[in-house]
């Protein structure tokens, strides 16, 4: 599927991290690709070979695969950083992956070629002109997916207003991890999940942080081969206990500030903020 510019959708404007931002704009930037994997030897490759110009370091961190996939990774991209997760999950992967990473920018890209890696400029180029955390959307104009089945539709839907009534945004997608963000804000969105409720959780740890967010058309494919790792009923009721968890510490630390005893940070050390709607303008 070739990839068109398209108008960018804020999310929230945020604060942001504007020293960040300067120290950035020192040194050309350095995009850095997150790949988790699981058995995915026969379309890791597929996914590597497909990676645009403008990656400049690929992580492939696989969860003891033993069908071969580190090999189809090397065969594919010689240069492949490889990390050996040490917990199951895909969040976990993820958490490794992004404390290898040394990119300016970060990807998170799926290993089972539902996501095009050429939509991948477009992440960056939101990135590069200031944005915090680039999410790509299956449900905007000019998106879709040919993957999501009438019950993942209606688990997304659901979790989606949830978080969209509960944080003040209005996000279009949820549950879907093809996502791009400055390294720099790494520590702000606080990844401490292991399963498939991490992107739901980068989601909201973005928005308590005040964050600038901007979602971005994406196409999402049927997988190539083999059967997906999730299980939507599983995985759907840790998606809803990280909704609630960040909102109770959220609403715990504003009862905080309210009472006069400054921002008392929740478990996860994210304080939160309060979340506006934004003109889209990266140099709002």
């Amino acid at each position: 599927m070739g990839v068109t510019d398209v108008a960018p959708i804020p999310v929230v404007p945020g604060r942001g991290q504007v020293g960040a931002r300067l120290r950035e704009t020192l040194v050309a930037p350095a995009v850095s690709v997150v790949i988790p994997t699981l058995n995915e030897a026969a379309n890791v490759g597929w996914v590597l070979q497909r990676l645009p110009a403008i990656v400049d370091e690929v992580i492939v961190v696989d969860g003891l695969s033993t069908d071969g996939t580190v090999a189809a990774a090397r065969a594919a991209r010689p240069d492949v950083v490889i990390v050996n997760a040490t917990r199951r999950g895909k969040g976990a992967a993820l958490r490794a992956g992004f404390a290898a990473a040394r990119g300016t920018f970060v990807v998170m890209l799926d290993a089972d070629c539902s996501m095009d890696p050429a939509e991948i400029d477009r992440y960056v180029a939101l990135l590069e002109r200031g944005v915090d955390l680039v999410k790509g959307s299956r449900f905007l104009p000019d998106a879709g997916t040919t993957d999501i089945t009438v019950l993942r539709r209606w688990g997304n839907g659901t979790l989606l207003a949830l978080v969209n009534h509960l944080y003040g945004a209005r996000f279009t997608d949820l549950c879907y991890g093809f996502i791009a963000f400055r390294r720099s804000v790494l520590d702000a969105l606080r990844v401490e999940a292991d399963g498939f409720e991490v992107e739901t959780e980068i989601a909201v740890h973005a928005l308590c942080a005040g964050l600038r967010i901007e979602e971005v058309p994406s196409f999402e494919s049927c997988r190539r081969d083999g059967v997906s790792k999730l299980h939507p009923c599983r995985d759907g009721s840790r998606v809803l206990w990280t909704i609630a968890r960040e909102h109770r510490a959220m609403r715990r630390a504003t009862r905080e500030r309210s009472l006069g005893r400054g921002p008392l940070a929740p478990a996860n050390g994210v304080v939160a903020a309060t979340a506006g709607i934004g003109s889209g303008d990266a140099d709002d």
